[in-house]
């Protein structure tokens, strides 16, 4: 028997999937839970509210607790970090220290410490002791990893990654799973070596993955292009998919757009007259093609994942990988795994 955990880390929510190759998918253990980053925010919160300084170390996470910290300093209360801890707020250090933050090697006197932290390794195995599971043998996560690119934007750097998708690895969604991310994919590489050396993956490949592990979705691409969207709780991300690759990528913010303007981007996706311009305009992340097939027919069939998905309600199939939406970056992820990625 071999026990694996499978997280998807997204800004709200860390969605888990505790997966027995010997027991039905059914009966596997299910958690959606507030993510790491909620949960430094409420730490945070807690502490600005008992006018305490905080002393943030650990590593790079998601920075979801963010607006949390701003809020802190707007009440006239101080913030220090190690210099590891200061990835998770940005690259540049300099910038760092301009929202008038101290760096600093070790924790000033009466200062409260908040460890910032995307995997913790004793915590869950406390977590999962309290409800009687082991610790598994391997653990495989998923989380938005922007990168450093000290030469260009985040959303441009991040773009590349995408151009990398769709050109040099053809499409192929499991060109995002990694066994060893690229050197700008530093956030990955902190969950990878923080829980084990286990595979790490882009989010929204996870997603895609997650929409594909459901076979009358994968087996519609092999006849039409299909588009999946997972509309999550910072970002949405659209697809164009036909025959199980990729031929299209969206990527916008979730709190940007009416449901509007969203349909009408997708409208514009579908044809391949969106943008990449149009979206970065806009504020979004950008949009890429590869020439779109005469067979994916318009790519019509619309699959919705994420937890804001109901702003398109009525505009697609909502999908329930595994029988759990909210794991789909999970199931996602075992489909990586069973694939041998």
């Amino acid at each position: 028997m071999k026990s694996t955990l499978f997280l998807d880390i997204g800004s709200g929510t860390q969605d888990v999937l505790y997966y027995r190759d010997d027991m039905e998918l059914e009966n596997c253990s299910k958690f959606v839970l507030p993510s790491p980053a909620k949960m430094v925010a409420k730490r945070i919160m807690e502490l600005t509210e008992a006018g305490r300084d905080i002393y943030m170390y650990g590593s790079n996470m998601g920075g979801g607790f963010f607006g949390a910290m701003k809020q802190h300093l707007t009440a006239g209360l101080h913030v220090a970090i190690h210099p590891e801890a200061a990835f998770a707020l940005n690259d540049d250090p300099k910038r760092v220290a301009a929202l008038g933050i101290t760096i600093c090697e070790d924790c000033p006197t009466g200062y409260v410490p908040v460890e910032l932290s995307d995997f913790n390794a004793g915590w869950w195995g406390a977590y999962l002791g309290m409800i009687g599971l082991p610790y598994p043998d391997e653990v495989v996560i998923a989380a938005q990893d922007h990168g450093v690119h000290k030469d260009e934007g985040n959303r441009i750097g991040r773009f590349r990654l995408w151009h990398d998708l769709l050109t040099k690895h053809e499409g192929n969604p499991y060109s995002l799973v990694y066994k060893k991310p690229s050197e700008p994919l530093t956030r990955l590489a902190t969950i990878q070596k923080a829980s084990g050396g286990g595979c790490v993956s882009d989010s929204a490949s996870a997603a895609v993955l997650g929409a594909l592990f459901v076979p009358e979705v994968a087996q519609r691409s092999w006849r039409t292009g299909i588009t999946v969207v997972n509309v999550g709780n910072s970002h949405i991300s659209a697809f164009l998919v036909y025959q199980e690759k990729i031929y299209g990528v969206y990527e916008h913010h979730t709190g940007m757009l009416t449901e509007e303007e969203l349909l009408h981007d997708l409208k514009e996706f579908r044809r391949g007259w969106l943008t990449d311009e149009m979206v970065r305009d806009s504020g979004g992340h950008g949009c890429l093609y590869l020439e779109l097939p005469d067979e994916g027919e318009g790519f019509f069939p619309t699959y919705l994942l994420g937890p804001k998905r109901s702003i398109l309600d009525g505009s697609g199939v909502m999908l329930a990988p595994g029988g759990d939406m909210m794991l789909a970056g999970c199931f996602g992820l075992l489909k990586a795994m069973q694939n041998g990625e």
